[in-house]
Formats: C-alpha cells, structure tokens, sequence
C-alpha cells in the first residue's frame, strides 16, 4: 500500500502480537498480484470456547472506503469476502471502524459553542455534535447509510461520546504547510504561557528508551489512581516497544519531562508515515505547577513536524459542551491547540451468529 500516505498504527500487523489474549491475522485484498487493500483482524475468542470468537479491525480495514481509488469496485466487493472469512475461522460477529470522517468543528466554532454557557444563554449546545459543522462529508454519510442497508448496525453509544471500542470523535493539530511559528500562534494564551512557564522553571525534556518505560509506568500508575481508570501493567507497554520498535523503524517514541532532578511527566509517541498520534499520557501530582505536560505536547508536535507529519492527533475526545460534565476538561485542554475536533463514521457490527452473538454479549454485560 506504498501510494498510502498512512494507516492507524492499530492495523500495523505488529499490533496483533501487543493484544495478549486475541488471535491475529493480517488480511489483504488483490487485484491480480497487486495489492489493493488491508487489515488487521484480532480474534477475541469465547471463554472456554476458543472456535468461537468476536472478530475486530480496530480504524480499519484499509479499503478504498470513499471509491477513489477503485470506483469499480463496490462496497459489498470489499466487505462480503472479509465476512466469509471471518465466519470461516470460527467469528460469530464482525466489529470493524471505517477510518472515515464525516464533520469537523475548528476550534473557533467549538469555542463559540462554549462561550454561550458561561454568556448564560438559554439554550446552549450540549454536545459538539449539535454545533453546526465547519465541513461535512457527503460520501462518509452515504458510507453510513450503505452500511446499513447492507445488515451492518452501530450502537447508540454513551453521553460521553465513547460508545465505540476506539474514540468516535478525536482532536486534531494540522501541521502540513504550517511552521513551528505558526502552530504555537495558533495555541490560545494559556498553552502558550504554559510552555514558557515549563520553559523558565527549567523543565527539561527527552527521548527515552524501552529501560525508562518501568520510570515511566510509575507515573502511570500515580496518575490511574488520581484520575480513577484502570491502568495497564508494565508488560503491555513493553510489548509495544518490542514489537513496534523493530530495527530501523521505531514508530513509538517516549518523552520524559523532567524539574530538577525529578520525573514529572512522560508520554508515548506513535507515527506512522504522514500521521503522528499522542498514545499515552501520565503525569505526578506534584509536578503539575511546572506544566510539564504543555512542555511534553510541544516536543512532540515539534518533533512530529520535522519529521514531515501531515497531522498530530491527540485521540479521543468526548462529545460534550457541558463545563459540569466531568469530561469537559479533557475537550477544553485540546482545543487549546487551535486544531479541530473530528468525527469519524464510527464502529460498525455484522452478526454471522446471532446465538453466539447474544450469548457474549450478555456475559460482557455481567462482566460490567
């Protein structure tokens, strides 16, 4: 796929050997001897029932989603062998995430929306979602629409915009034509003044390796506990490292920020052609009055754009306005950035074994 500028790094098919407990396989679709599209497929078996397994392409399959490239070629040509196969190696039900996006809000429009809650108006917008769009796709609506048509379903999701497995809505800096210069105006005074406080009270910044991911995993763990989530063990970040990171090709980066002497925050980095991705973010409490997370995000999106990035994505964000909701902190620290907020299609379901199907999925809700 050398004419592709980038694909998610959670379709690299290193990325199956990081999910311990899920068969993978990579898949790929051919014109002749040439090939025309890809994916990565993670098998989550059933418990005590290995031949029976949910079937997940995590942001992809890499397909000709909008038919630009191979407009000869229908939907149904592209998904109905992946079904096949799938429901050959035992799936009961396929999850995949077109990497298809269908609106985004630039900052400006997002900012407005808030403004009218702290303005006191009447009605103000609750979701990102209910802003009127800067741009909107016509060919990711009429994905959706096909998909459906085609037997394919897509949960509700939550209040907090998470429903799917992978984010829905992300954040993202632009980089492509635009100089370091040009990407700090366009931060909002406080991201601005918080990297040149990081600056003056001498928090310094480096380039890690796989031994300072334990030093690392510490501030993790601190932050889990802070923020109430579940983190990961060790292991799995060394498994990323190990199995991304191979010889002359290290697509993951680890970013340390340090204040006299001590360890005050530290990042993952992912990039993967043209498309630099913020994975993971920890920080310790004591540390914060410094802003080494302003001075971190600032180091890699300085990096990311030497390196030639079209784009720095900061993930996932919630679909919420509401300064009372507990996720609004999160969406105001990234619209800081003067990017813009993005929605994807979304995550989308094909059940090739309803019994199975609607046995899983009552033992994951008894699982909570």
């Amino acid at each position: 796929m050398a004419q592709r500028p980038s694909v998610s790094f959670l379709q690299l098919p290193a990325w199956g050997a990081v999910k311990v407990g899920w068969r993978h396989e990579s898949l790929g679709w051919f014109d002749g001897s040439q090939l025309i599209g890809a994916g990565l497929v993670l098998y989550r078996p059933v418990p005590k029932v290995p031949r029976r397994s949910l079937a997940y392409l995590p942001e992809g399959p890499d397909i000709d989603w909008r038919r630009e490239r191979y407009p000869a070629i229908s939907l149904a040509e592209w998904l109905e062998p992946l079904l096949a196969h799938c429901r050959d190696q035992g799936a009961f039900q396929v999850k995949m995430g077109p990497p298809v996006p269908v609106r985004r809000w630039e900052t400006d429009s997002i900012k407005a929306s808030i403004a009218l809650w702290t303005d006191g108006s009447a009605d103000p917008p609750r979701r990102i979602s209910e802003t009127l769009a800067d741009w909107h796709s016509t060919r990711g609506v009429q994905l959706a629409e096909r998909l459906h048509t085609m037997g394919w379903t897509q949960e509700s999701g939550d209040d907090a915009g998470f429903g799917d497995v992978q984010p829905r809505f992300v954040f993202q800096v632009p980089l492509a034509g635009r100089s370091l210069g040009d990407i700090f105006t366009g931060f909002n005074q406080l991201w601005r003044r918080n990297i040149r406080k990081s600056e003056k009270c001498g928090v310094t910044v480096t380039r890690g390796t796989i031994e300072d991911l334990a030093a690392f995993h510490e501030v993790y763990v601190e932050t889990a506990a802070r923020d109430h989530f579940t983190p990961r063990g060790l292991p799995y970040f060394e498994r990323m490292w190990q199995e991304l990171n191979t010889a002359g090709h290290e697509p993951l980066s680890l970013y340390l920020a340090h204040h006299e002497g001590h360890l005050t925050a530290a990042t993952l980095m992912v990039t993967v052609g043209d498309h630099a991705w913020y994975s993971y973010g920890a920080s310790t409490t004591a540390g914060r009055d410094v802003r080494p997370s302003n001075a971190l995000q600032w180091r890699m999106i300085s990096d990311a754009h030497a390196a030639g990035c079209a784009v720095y994505d900061l993930r996932g964000i919630a679909d919420t306005l509401n300064p009372a909701d507990h996720l609004f902190g999160l969406v105001q620290f990234k619209v800081g950035t003067g990017g813009y907020a993005l929605e994807y299609v979304g995550e989308w379901d094909y059940v090739l074994r309803r019994g199975w199907a609607n046995a899983f999925r009552m033992y994951q809700s008894r699982r909570g």
